[in-house]
C-alpha cells in the first residue's frame, strides 16, 4: 500500500486538489482536479496523471455547494480513489504567512487563529484558504495538515526591498512588501539548475504570468525583490486586478466619486486589469485573437509594464543572467513572450523565434548573452514536498 499526500488549494469559489504517492522514485502524481462554481453552479472534474477523466459532475440549477460541503464531496470521491492507498497528510496553499511564518508549518488550532489575524492583509484569499483546514481539523484531527505560504519564499529579501517610506507606527503593524506567488518561484528556483546551472547560481528574473501576474528577482536561488507588495493587487496589470497604482487615485475615488472601501476593493480586484482596460475579457487568449483596439491596448499595457519592471528588477541585482517564463500566459502565449524578449534585448536577450513558437524550453539563441526559458511551474508538487518533509520530521 502506497502512502498518499493530498494537496488542496482553496480559492473564493473553487477547490483545486492533487494527490501524490510517495514512491521510490519520489513523489508521483496520482490524480488531480477541481471543484469550481461554489455558491453558484458547482462543477467537479478529476483526471489521472496522464489526463484520463476519472469523474465529472455538474449540479442542477439551484443546487449549490459551499467550501464545507465541497470538502465533503471531495472526501467521498477520494475515499473511493484511495482505497488501495493510505492518506498520510494534507498540504494546503495559504496565501499569507505574515511576519511570523517564513516556512511551512504543521497546522494546529492556535496556528489557525494566528492565520485568521492575517485576513485583513489578504481578504479575498486567506478566508477561503483556511476553510478546508478547519473542516479537516474538525473531522480528521489525527491527520497531519501542513500550511505552505505564498509569502514565505520572499522572506530572504533585504529590508530595503520590503519597506515602504511610512512612519514606523504603521510599518511596525506589518505594513510592508511581502511578495506573493512564492510557491511558484520556489519551485522554479529548485529546478532551474536542470536547465541552466550558471543562471541558477546567478541572477534571474522569473515571470509568473497568469490571471494573477507577478515577477521576482532571484539571486543564487533566493528572492531579492518582487513586483507584488503588501497585497496581491500590486505590481503588474493582471486579469482583473489593476496592479501598481498611484495612491492619490484612491483619494480621488473617495473624494470625487464618493466610493467607499468595498467599492474600491471591487474595482481594484475584479473590474480592472486586462478586463477593465479592454472592456472585453480578462483572458489573454481572447485579447490576442481580437481586432478591437482596446484589446490591443490592454495587451500593449501588459507588455509595457512588464518591460519596465524587468529593468527595475535587473537593476536590483546589477544585471541579468536568465529570464524565465512560467504560469498560464508565460507557458503558452508565444506572442507575449516574444514581445517581452524583444523589449529585453538591451539586457542581452536574443530570442529564437522558432523555439519560442514551440514553447521552448530554451527560447533564446545559443549566442544570447542572457538566456530565456519556458519552465512549467508546479506549486502542488512544491507543497507536497514541504508536507512530506514536515511529516518525516514528526
Amino acid at each position: 500500500m502506497s502512502q498518499a499526500i493530498l494537496v488542496l488549494n482553496a480559492g473564493s469559489s473553487s477547490i483545486k486538489f492533487s494527490v501524490f504517492l510517495e514512491q521510490d522514485s519520489g513523489l508521483n502524481l496520482l490524480l488531480n482536479g477541481q471543484l469550481d462554481g461554489l455558491y453558484t453552479m458547482p462543477r467537479f472534474k478529476a483526471k489521472d496523471a496522464i489526463g484520463k477523466l476519472l469523474a465529472e459532475k455538474r449540479w442542477e440549477q439551484g443546487e449549490t455547494l459551499d467550501h464545507d460541503t465541497g470538502v465533503t464531496h471531495l472526501a467521498h470521491f477520494l475515499h473511493t480513489q484511495l482505497s488501495e492507498h493510505q492518506l498520510i497528510a494534507v498540504g494546503h496553499r495559504v496565501v499569507h504567512g505574515g511576519l511570523r511564518y517564513s516556512e511551512p508549518v504543521c497546522v494546529t488550532a492556535e496556528i489557525i487563529k494566528n492565520l485568521e489575524q492575517l485576513i485583513p492583509l489578504a481578504p479575498l484569499h486567506q478566508p477561503h484558504n483556511l476553510t478546508p483546514i478547519r473542516a479537516l481539523l474538525e473531522r480528521r484531527p489525527e491527520l497531519l495538515q501542513v500550511a505552505c505560504f505564498d509569502t514565505a519564499f520572499h522572506h530572504t529579501q533585504p529590508a530595503l526591498a520590503q519597506s515602504f517610506a511610512l512612519p514606523a507606527e504603521i510599518t511596525d503593524r506589518g505594513v510592508k512588501r511581502y511578495g506573493f506567488h512564492g510557491l511558484s518561484y520556489e519551485y522554479i528556483a529548485s529546478v532551474l539548475a536542470d536547465y541552466d546551472q550558471p543562471a541558477a547560481q546567478g541572477r534571474s528574473v522569473v515571470l509568473h504570468l497568469g490571471n494573477g501576474a507577478s515577477m521576482c528577482a532571484i539571486q543564487n536561488g533566493n528572492s531579492v525583490a518582487s513586483t507584488m507588495g503588501f497585497t496581491a493587487v500590486d505590481g503588474l496589470p493582471m486579469g482583473t486586478r489593476c496592479g501598481n497604482l498611484d495612491p492619490g487615485v484612491l483619494l480621488y475615488l473617495m473624494d470625487e466619486l464618493k466610493m467607499d472601501a468595498r467599492a474600491i476593493e471591487k474595482l481594484l480586484y475584479q473590474q480592472s486589469g486586462l478586463l477593465g482596460v479592454s472592456g472585453l475579457s480578462s483572458d489573454m487568449r481572447t485579447l490576442l485573437e481580437s481586432d478591437d483596439p482596446k484589446a490591443k491596448f490592454a495587451v500593449d499595457l501588459f507588455v509595457y509594464r512588464i518591460a519596465r519592471e524587468l529593468g527595475s528588477l535587473a537593476a536590483t541585482m546589477g544585471g541579468l543572467d536568465a529570464l524565465v517564463f512560467t504560469a498560464g500566459i508565460g507557458e503558452h502565449a508565444a506572442p507575449i513572450r516574444a514581445r517581452i524578449c524583444q523589449a529585453a534585448a538591451w539586457l542581452g536577450v536574443e530570442l529564437d523565434p522558432a523555439a519560442n513558437q514551440t514553447d521552448g524550453p530554451r527560447i533564446s539563441t545559443t549566442n544570447s548573452k542572457t538566456s530565456a526559458w519556458v519552465i512549467p511551474t508546479n506549486e502542488e508538487l512544491m507543497i507536497a514536498r514541504h508536507t512530506l518533509s514536515l511529516l518525516n520530521r514528526n
